[in-house]
């Protein structure tokens, strides 16, 4: 076929690069096209073979570990719950059911870091009873006017030696005493006791050996200590305690033995916890851990957590409510 052709499109007339103050016709086509591409981490990679869906991806875990906070602190209401700072003056009605030792040192600390818990030196006792308790006879009214009762018995580990400890009869009658003073449990008005020597008690108030006291309260720390042991409503009074007392009582061994009866009988009734001295040169409360002395800075080896002024020191005291 001959002739001339027909005109095709007229495509632009692109500027030449050296023409001076005029645009690029195209700027993005002129790129060197065989440039290697830019190298992409993992991170980047992901993001460009899914895109979108990449930040979808971290939206949802966020939002799936905020949906498992709030329900885990909802309480149906709507409202979250943030647990509430534990009350170290707050009374665990329900102690009875605990499974371990409760007020005997749970941490394992060296003996020097406690220097007024070492035993005074005195007379003697018997190291080893034979795990075995007997009850010892006697009963008596209800004491106080508290509508919450405790019945409770007087028990003494058999192999002990009566000489050591002034007999079973004399320990019980301090035990009944201690907790008939209005300056004792009764004297808050809530609690009162009534002793039993037949059935079941809610309390067994015990002279026991140190060597089954270790037994029952632990022996993470070599000294000698009490406490309660829920499984037998048990208020473990260490003899070797009992008969040499603590250092920071200063040989009044009468309110050291008031003391121990009464805070190891507290920790039975439900105060679990452990108190500091809270006023400089005051008494020291009941529940404050006596044996190992009346300063926070000797106690608070026990309980490093204790919120405490560390340089108040309290004077001995054997009673909850002594201005009775």
């Amino acid at each position: 076929m001959t002739g001339t052709p027909s005109p095709g499109p007229v495509r632009p007339r692109r500027p030449r690069p050296d023409q001076p103050l005029r645009a690029r016709w195209d700027p993005i086509g002129e790129r060197d096209e065989t440039a290697p591409e830019r190298q992409r981490g993992a991170v980047g990679s992901f993001v460009h073979a899914y895109g979108w869906r990449a930040y979808a991806i971290g939206v949802l875990a966020v939002l799936t570990v905020v949906l498992l906070v709030v329900t885990i602190t909802d309480d149906g209401s709507g409202d979250t719950q943030v647990a509430a700072p534990i009350d170290p003056k707050a009374r665990n009605v329900d102690v009875a059911q605990e499974t371990t030792a409760i007020g005997a040192p749970t941490a394992d600390i060296a003996a020097a870091a406690l220097p007024a818990g070492a035993l005074p030196a005195g007379g003697p006792f018997t190291a080893k009873g034979e795990r075995v308790f007997s009850i010892v006879p006697g009963t008596t009214d209800k004491l106080g006017t508290g509508n919450e009762v405790y019945t409770y018995t007087v028990e003494v580990e058999d192999g002990l030696n009566p000489q050591n400890f002034g007999g079973d009869k004399s320990f019980a009658k301090l035990v009944d005493a201690t907790l008939a003073n209005p300056k004792s449990w009764i004297g808050g008005g809530k609690v009162a006791f009534r002793r039993i020597d037949k059935g079941e008690p809610d309390l067994r108030i015990s002279l026991t050996s140190p060597q089954t006291s270790r037994e029952l309260c632990g022996y993470q720390i070599k000294l000698e200590t009490s406490c309660f042991y829920p499984p037998d409503g048990r208020v473990v009074l260490n003899e070797a305690r009992w008969v040499r007392g603590a250092s920071a009582f200063g040989g009044d061994d009468v309110a050291y033995r008031q003391y121990l009866i009464n805070h190891e009988v507290g920790h039975g009734i439900g105060y679990e916890h452990h108190l500091p001295c809270e006023v400089n040169g005051g008494l020291a409360p009941i529940m404050m851990q006596q044996t190992f002395g009346t300063a926070n800075s000797e106690i608070m080896a026990l309980d490093p957590d204790m919120k405490a002024n560390r340089t108040y020191t309290c004077r001995p005291s054997a009673w909850p409510y002594p201005d009775k």
